[in-house]
């Protein structure tokens, strides 16, 4: 079966990244670049237009994932999903990213985050967030009634 989604890693720890890389690829996406700061992220989007991203807040050149899902997001039109070992670091709000995996994790979270952003990229619509996997504000609904104090 061919990939069905086009993912960017952008991660400053090469080795999280070639492990990250190896089970996207099993889960039937093609990593088409990795990077490890803002100006290689920059330029593998502008050219390959990744449908996904997982993207580490802190990275080399200082705390630039944010700045990377916004731009990610309204150029591109990019899912994001945050990777960190700082949950306290993540922007309010999540700068229109689908959410935050804490690090460490392991290879079974990769999946079900992978998972649970191909149905929001193919169909639009919100399954039940892995475990471990911390959805966006933006992404919640409103309850359907305020209960009574």
């Amino acid at each position: 079966m061919p990939p069905d989604l086009r993912v960017m890693i952008v991660e400053d720890q090469a080795l999280l990244a070639m492990e990250v890389e190896l089970v996207l690829g099993e889960s039937g996406c093609d990593v088409v670049g990795c990077a490890m700061d803002r100006a290689s992220a920059f330029a593998i989007a502008d050219r390959e237009r990744p449908d996904l991203a997982l993207v580490d807040v802190n990275l080399l050149d200082g705390m630039t994932g944010p700045q990377i899902a916004r731009r990610l997001v309204a150029d591109h039109g990019t899912a994001v999903v945050f990777l960190t070992a700082n949950p306290e670091q993540i922007p309010e709000g999540f700068a229109g990213a689908l959410g935050a995996v804490a690090k460490p994790f392991d290879e079974h979270t990769i999946r079900a985050v992978v998972d649970f952003a191909r149905q929001f990229i193919h169909h639009r619509t919100i399954g039940e967030p892995p475990l471990r996997f911390r959805l966006a504000p933006w992404l919640t609904p409103p309850p359907d009634r305020i209960a009574p104090h």
